[in-house]
């Protein structure tokens, strides 16, 4: 096994132990925390948390990624060009945007829930997936594409079999990034009742509770890491 697959099974066991150990640690926070009546969040289960804060991350992620990829592709051909610059700012305005504001604006036109949170999570993941996208496509080189061209293939061909394949390894890292980044800001989707790991941070903020700040910040902080490690060995050559 390689080091790279070795190192994601030993952070997923470690998530899972966390996820199977945490409902069973009263007497631990207890201790750490003497001061504190309820140490132990238990509005929800932490594999719940878990998984509706991934199912939002990956939701908006997603739609991120198939907007973000296909507007990328647009302004690099030619009848795109015209609009690639303002393509960019409005892509950067929305990430310029604290995911606070952009629920407050949302909550009225959706309510509270998952609403706001899939498009403040949606919002900070554009710019780095049309980013990358942009840039690796510039990146394959003109003789490259001279000599796809030679081949008689079409602009499609060209795009599907040339461009996109030598333009993965960059545009995967801009998918890397905006996931996790995404994975931290989800958590303020709790501030407008979004079922998240961050719920036990600002229920413990709200009502001076370290205990619980320091469990979903743990959870959170792990997730972020097998994440990454997943995309490591995942990642294109």
């Amino acid at each position: 096994m390689r080091s790279e697959a070795r190192t994601l099974v030993l952070i997923a066991g470690f998530m899972a132990a966390l996820l199977v150990a945490l409902p069973f640690s009263t007497p631990l926070f207890h201790a750490l925390f003497p001061a504190l009546d309820r140490p132990l969040y238990t509005r929800a289960s932490f594999a719940e948390l878990t998984f509706w804060h991934l199912a939002l991350v990956v939701g908006a992620t997603s739609i991120a990624i198939l907007l973000g990829v296909s507007a990328g592709i647009f302004v690099t051909r030619e009848q795109g060009r015209r609009v690639r610059p303002l393509l960019l700012a409005v892509a950067a305005i929305g990430q310029t945007f604290p995911p606070v504001a952009v629920l407050a604006i949302m909550v009225p036109m959706l309510g509270y829930g998952a609403g706001p949170t899939v498009i403040a999570l949606f919002t900070y993941a554009l710019l780095p997936v049309i980013v990358n996208t942009v840039t690796g496509l510039e990146s394959v080189e003109r003789s490259v594409l001279e000599s796809a061209d030679g081949m008689g293939l079409t602009p499609l061909q060209r795009l599907l079999q040339v461009e996109l394949p030598l333009a993965a390894p960059i545009i995967f890292a801009g998918i890397r990034t905006a996931t996790i980044i995404n994975i931290g800001t989800a958590t303020v989707g709790s501030t407008v009742g979004a079922l998240t790991l961050g719920s036990p941070i600002i229920e413990g903020l709200s009502g001076s509770n370290t205990a619980y700040v320091v469990q979903g910040a743990l959870l959170v902080a792990v997730l972020a890491v097998l994440v990454d490690r997943g995309f490591e060995s995942f990642a294109p050559k």
